[in-house]
């Protein structure tokens, strides 16, 4: 299947690693152009140069803060000027630390919003006015599993990316007929160095070994398995594709049967 993504340009936020990279592979297998962003600029190097040789022509490396209130501008700038208009925005961002919710702390529940939440809506409005105009756009936001079914010990992760979820799907239905989509992914156990810190954390509080704790959930998945970075920016793409034109306002679970609800 043509996606339709040869030529387009597509911007990845948290690109050095995990999800984020994954997704960045995908798309420049299908022909797009793709910008990368992370803080380090060592991770970001370090990843276009494990590329394949053919695509690293088209991987533009962008070092950044997302907490830096001027990053996402200073970001759209110079995305614009090496690889022109984004066509597509993947929102991503690292993940907060674990805990219990009747212990949430509210300073670093605060000091996650302005790593997690303000700087990914920044970053979508200020890609949507040329999106609109050129009547072709696709933003894709990466979630959690946990905004459909709440994960124990990630009270802040629930919280603040469902908050994600309510301003996307809020604004998928403005954009809708200026061939604007707006989708969430919701990734459930995928085997990336972030779940492997969950499992550890669990761990450590369980009083149990971190196998013990992948082996359990991995047998509550009915596909009884993490998933992979592979299989999960298969989907990615797929929506940023134009064969996904239809598909829009929607959380796409990506968690192995794992979520029971329908």
């Amino acid at each position: 299947m043509d996606l339709g993504l040869n030529g387009k340009t597509a911007l990845i936020l948290g690109g050095s690693r995990g999800l984020g990279l994954g997704i960045a592979r995908s798309l420049l297998a299908e022909g797009a152009r793709v910008a990368m962003t992370s803080r380090s600029l060592d991770a970001l190097a370090a990843a276009r140069a494990a590329l394949p040789a053919a695509d690293r022509d088209r991987c533009v490396i962008v070092a950044a803060d997302l907490a830096d209130k001027a990053a996402p501008q200073r970001i759209l700038d110079e995305v614009r000027a090496a690889a022109g208009e984004v066509d597509i925005l993947v929102n991503n961002s690292g993940g907060p630390p674990t805990g219990r919710a009747s212990e949430m702390d509210l300073a670093a529940l605060e000091k996650q919003f302005h790593g997690m939440v303000q700087p990914l809506i920044a970053m979508t409005l200020a890609v949507l006015p040329s999106m609109r105009q050129r009547r072709w756009g696709r933003i894709l936001t990466i979630a959690s599993s946990g905004v459909v079914q709440p994960i124990a010990h990630l009270p802040i992760s629930n919280t603040l990316r469902a908050s994600l979820v309510g301003f996307m799907k809020t604004l998928a239905s403005e954009v809708a007929s200026d061939g604007v989509t707006v989708n969430i992914l919701a990734p459930g156990r995928i085997a990336t160095d972030r779940t492997h810190s969950v499992d550890a954390a669990m761990a450590s509080a369980a009083g149990r070994s971190e196998d013990d704790i992948a082996q359990a959930s991995a047998a509550s998945i009915p596909a009884g398995r993490y998933g992979t970075v592979e299989e999960f920016a298969a989907v990615a793409t797929f929506l940023a594709g134009a064969s996904a034109s239809y598909v829009t306002g929607s959380v796409i679970r990506v968690d192995g049967g794992a979520i029971r609800s329908i």
